[in-house]
């Protein structure tokens, strides 16, 4: 059994100083994509995990194949796109903050459901998706399907809302009607302290009124990063709210691209290892805040 995501996989091409990209000369490539990033993590915490993903059939989707072999995450299930290429996306530095050029029309955005084996569905013991791959057609739906049927089985599903606009500026409104899918969905959301905002403030709640996201989507499991302040998560077991707080080490951040991941399959390990994926709303409040300090190994 594993953990899997279904989602993008691309090229990192991050820029090696800092400084906006019209000016930026050289850069390095790194395997990348939101959810891989999560299940490299995983496995790198000692949890089976798995990828079901496209890339192109070039040298970057080798690339990218090579790599999650050598780290161990299970690419059965990534197929290869003889006519879009590989996803790429460009980084570049601000400080210790990333930004990013994210483009569409790649391999990863043309997932069609004759590429996935629903007996993966019989080894998965939790499904892990973002807001990103439900951006274009064929993938969106291909995804919701999949989905949607890990949920019919049983199967605990985590959700990274993910935000990017960017992707999103022709209809920002498809934008949220996706994101509110996918919360439908989810029994464990990470969100950041501004997607929590913004998804308050698009259904008229005040700031202060998160823990109604818990009752407003059926989630089980709510956790907001909140960067320098560290992390929130709150859970609802019947109709006692359990939160904590945990703050992080003081550090100064040279590079945060992917520290949400990281959090992401610190979560999930968490879980894994209570043995509660399954029974999240069981957690009691020691094993919470455990897992809320996991974030900062």
């Amino acid at each position: 059994m594993r953990v899997y995501t279904i989602g993008e996989v691309l090229i990192d091409f991050i820029a090696k100083e800092e400084g906006p990209l019209n000016k930026v000369t050289t850069f390095e490539k790194y395997p990348g994509g939101a959810p891989t990033n999560v299940m490299v993590n995983l496995s790198r915490l000692g949890v089976p995990s798995g990828l079901i993903s496209k890339v192109g059939n070039d040298p970057f989707g080798k690339f990218l194949l090579e790599k999650l072999k050598e780290e161990n995450v299970d690419v059965s299930y990534v197929t290869l796109d003889n006519v879009h290429h590989t996803g790429i996306v460009f980084v570049q530095l601000i400080g210790a903050s990333p930004e990013f050029i994210l483009y569409r029309d790649v391999a990863y955005n043309y997932i069609e459901r004759k590429d996935i084996d629903l007996k993966v569905l019989d080894d998965v013991m939790l499904l892990h998706f973002g807001s990103v791959i439900l951006v274009q057609e064929p993938s969106r739906s291909t995804v919701l399907y999949f989905v949607e049927e890990a949920k019919r089985r049983g199967i605990p599903i985590s959700f990274d809302v993910n935000i990017r606009k960017d992707l999103w500026r022709e209809n920002i409104d498809e934008m949220w009607k996706n994101v509110e899918k996918g919360l439908s969905l989810a029994d464990v959301v990470k969100l950041s302290e501004e997607e929590r905002n913004e998804i308050l403030e698009y259904l008229g709640l005040p700031k202060d009124d998160f823990p109604v996201l818990l009752d407003e989507y059926n989630i089980k499991l709510l956790a907001i990063t909140r960067g320098g302040k560290g992390c929130k998560l709150l859970l609802r077991e019947k109709s006692t709210l359990k939160a904590v707080g945990i703050a992080p080490y003081v550090v100064k951040p040279v590079d945060t691209t992917g520290a949400g991941d990281a959090f992401m399959a610190a979560i999930i390990a968490g879980l894994y290892a209570f043995d509660k994926l399954n029974t999240i709303d069981e957690l009691d409040i020691d094993e919470l805040e455990m897992i809320g300090y996991l974030q900062i190994w």
